[in-house]
């Protein structure tokens, strides 16, 4: 490892983030915040870092696609039999994290994850390729295979099964809804004097505040 690495930094500059500044509503917040990376063509806008623990509190995290909002919260899809699909069915606390360095800004959401409906489900799957088709049908995430040359005859065999058209979605394949409890605002400023902005839902009704940075 390099000795410099502890004098990698910079200096955030670009944006200020004033109470006055945001909505409020949190979601709608988050809204705003999207369309503005969205039109900045941030690469892969929809990566973020989602967080999953064991029923007893041991942790992991890992990237996945954003791919839905709405008035309820955040949706991405998986498999319900991955490492974090057995998380998430014995402890359905969570937390995303969005960075958008480009935008020198950070969205931390923390709340309680369900799955949508099957219909909802099934929908999202009938839109994805051909080929992420097949691969969810493939891949027994998460768990050890003895080498590549598996994923490759799995691939095979659901080709041949299915062909291309009509391939129906996994029983074990879905997606989770984040319902959110915490969203916190981050943009970074100089000094290390970032501006945090943290909503809380309290009784269903939001309540924002400013932390320290």
């Amino acid at each position: 490892m390099s000795k410099d690495i502890a004098d990698i930094r910079k200096d955030y500059k670009l944006q200020s983030l004033l109470e006055a500044d945001v909505l409020n509503d949190p979601i709608a917040q988050f809204g705003r915040w999207w369309d503005e990376a969205i039109n900045s063509k941030i690469e892969e806008v929809n990566a973020m870092t989602l967080a999953t623990a064991t029923a007893d509190g041991t942790p992991s995290a890992r990237i996945v696609l954003l791919k839905g909002i709405n008035n309820k919260g955040f949706i991405f899809f998986t498999n319900y039999l991955s490492h974090k699909g057995r998380e998430l069915e014995n402890n359905p606390k969570a937390a995303l994290v969005f960075f958008w360095k480009e935008l020198e800004r950070q969205v931390r959401i923390e709340g309680i994850v369900e799955k949508v409906s099957e219909a909802e489900s099934e929908e999202y799957f009938a839109s994805r390729p051909v080929a992420s088709k097949i691969g969810a049908w493939a891949s027994p995430q998460s768990t050890a295979i003895a080498g590549r040359n598996v994923i490759e005859e799995n691939v095979a065999k659901y080709e041949q099964q299915f062909g291309t058209e009509s391939i129906p979605k996994p029983p074990h394949w879905g997606g989770y809804i984040l319902n959110p409890v915490k969203i916190e605002f981050w943009q970074g400023r100089r000094s290390r004097l970032h501006d945090r902005i943290l909503y809380t839902k309290i009784n269903s009704e939001w309540r924002k505040e400013r932390l320290a940075p």
